[in-house]
Order: C-alpha cells, then structure tokens, then sequence
C-alpha cells in the first residue's frame, strides 16, 4: 500500500504554472507533493528556476488535502539552518500541518552561488548533522543557542509555528549518511530504489519511518517524441548523485553528458503512453520497502496533459496493482 506523490519540478516550470500544477495534482488524486528547491536548472533546455520557498507558500495556500515536502532543500550553506526552520515553520502553518521538511547535503549546482566554496561530502555530511538538530530544536519551540565547528546560532526563536511540529525527512545514499541520519529523521529520502538503503535506515532509526522515492517518466502520445524531449532535458540524471553533487552548473551537465544517447535514457526511464511501462517503473520501489513514491513527470508542457492522464489511467492503475495508501502524511517519529 504506497502512496504516489506528484513532483513539482521548479526547474521546468514557472512559478504560476507550479500553483496551477500543484492545484491540478490535487485533483487528479495524488496523494502528496514534492517541490525541488534549486537556484539553477540542471540544464539551459529546462528553462527555469523560481523560489521554491515563495511557490510553496501559494501551493499551502491553493490546496486543501495533498501533503508537501521539499525535495530536498540543502540547510548548509546557501541557507542558514536557522532560517530553514523559519521557513519551514511559516510553511507548516499556511498548510495547516501538511508539511514535511526533507533536507539533503545539497549540488554544487545551487550553493555555489554564495561564493562559500563547495566542501567535499564527508564535511557536508558534518555540516547537515549540525544543521538537522539545530532546526529540530527550533520547531521544538523556545530560545535556542548553538556553537559548533560549522554553525552558530544566537538567541534564535520561532514565533509562528505549528504546535504539532513538523516532520524532517533526510536524503541518504549510503552508510555514513544513514548511521548519521538514521537515528534523528522522520522519513527516509533516497531517489534510488535500493532495498538494502532501506533495511539500513530503519535499523539505524530503530523505527519504521517512510521512506520516500522519486521516479522521472516521460509521459507522451509517442514513444520516440517522449524519448527525444527525456533526453533533451533529463539525460543529466545519467550520472547518479555522487557525480551530480559535484558539478557546478548547467554547462557543466552538459559537457558531462554529452556522449549520452536517446537511447540510453529510453532504456532507463519509461517513456510513451504505455500504463503499463510507468506501473512498472514504480515496482522497485515498492518492492523495496518505500512507502511513498513521487512520479516526475519530464517537459514543462506536458504537465497539464499528464495530469488528465493520472487521473483517468496511471493513478487508478498504481492503486490497483499496489493498493491504496493507509495515510500518505508524514508524521513526528516517537521521541
């Protein structure tokens, strides 16, 4: 029983047609929404790249049941953790508690913009295990002070919050990340369905917490125009994590990926009008444990089309083949 999430990507779309997406969504019948919070798209092709924060906050506002989270804001640098939690805390109450904050060691791509240099992993890794317990304890409530080797905090307090609080889901990709993020997260961020990623967490957290996936699709009436426009603004996902960290920019992406074919990206992400192709696509995470998957629909153009097919075929046909969601919200882990 899985529950499918809508992604709102603010690289291909602009911040009025990401509300109207997300009002879409929501009415198509997906369960949750997930936004991307990036200063650059991943390649020109894309074409855009709002404030994730501000979009959120017309999104709380324009629904009424879906969940959202980000996928994923990075609280280390181009963003100081205190005012993550600030944004996180307006952005629980506009949603009247739909909000999760998922949080991850963050691109190159998008820090890099305040000329603070880009640490390598393990000291990002060092950075959002101050971060994460600095935001908690703001949402938590009161006057917090904090001195640590990366971040300071002075006398900082929330004024508006929500009482319940809200939840964090951290983004993982292997060992140090989970025994690191394991024990103090909500929910489980990966974007590759790996069961033993997952088996790891929860033993780590010592709780069964959500795991949330995401999976790219190329929706179309025709394979190869599916397949043509996938390639032309999604081969970045080509290269995995570990070497998308670490490129500084657009130009970047595409020098890295230029020996990438339309074929390759056909072979790795469904594209075309098959149901059956993007239902079989989501199996893996399923299979492996992950109790929400966020569908990432390729081509700003094509998101209103899309939805209208969610709703009449994909989400009828996910539910059947893996059953409706008991509660798609994330909720507070037992401290």
């Amino acid at each position: 029983m899985t529950a499918f999430g809508y992604t709102l990507l603010c690289e291909q779309r602009g911040p009025r047609e990401l509300v109207q997406d997300a009002v879409a969504a929501e009415r198509a019948g997906f369960d949750f929404e997930v936004m991307s919070d990036h200063y650059f798209p991943w390649l020109d092709e894309m074409g855009h790249s709002p404030y994730a924060w501000s979009v959120l906050g017309a999104v709380a506002t324009a629904t009424e049941r879906v969940g959202l989270m980000t996928y994923v804001t990075c609280p280390i640098i181009r963003y100081h953790p205190a005012v993550v939690a600030q944004k996180a805390a307006t952005i629980g109450l506009l949603s009247e508690g739909r909000f999760t904050l998922g949080l991850g060691a963050g691109e190159n791509l998008n820090e890099h913009v305040v000329g603070r240099g880009w640490p390598p992993v393990n000291v990002r890794h060092e950075m959002l295990a101050e971060a994460v317990p600095i935001i908690r304890a703001l949402l938590d409530g009161g006057y917090v002070n904090y001195v640590g080797e990366h971040f300071r905090v002075d006398s900082a307090k929330l004024w508006d919050r929500p009482a319940e609080g809200v939840p964090i889901a951290v983004a993982v990709s292997g060992e140090q990340s989970v025994e690191t993020f394991g024990p103090v997260s909500d929910a489980m961020v990966a974007v590759e369905p790996d069961a033993e990623l997952r088996s790891a967490f929860t033993k780590a957290a010592r709780y069964d917490v959500p795991a949330i996936g995401q999976q790219p699709i190329s929706w179309g009436h025709d394979v190869d125009t599916a397949a043509e426009r996938a390639h032309e603004l999604f081969r970045w996902f080509a290269g995995g994590w570990k070497v998308n960290a670490e490129l500084p920019g657009p130009s970047a992406f595409a020098a890295a990926t230029q020996a990438v074919r339309t074929e390759d990206v056909r072979a790795a992400l469904p594209c075309g009008p098959d149901v059956t192709a993007h239902v079989d696509a989501v199996r893996p995470f399923v299979d492996a444990g992950y109790s929400h998957v966020a569908l990432a629909q390729i081509g700003g153009e094509t998101q209103v089309e899309f939805l209208e097919f969610a709703a009449a075929q994909l989400l009828p046909a996910l539910r059947e083949e893996f059953g409706e969601p008991k509660d798609a919200q994330i909720k507070l882990r037992p401290r």
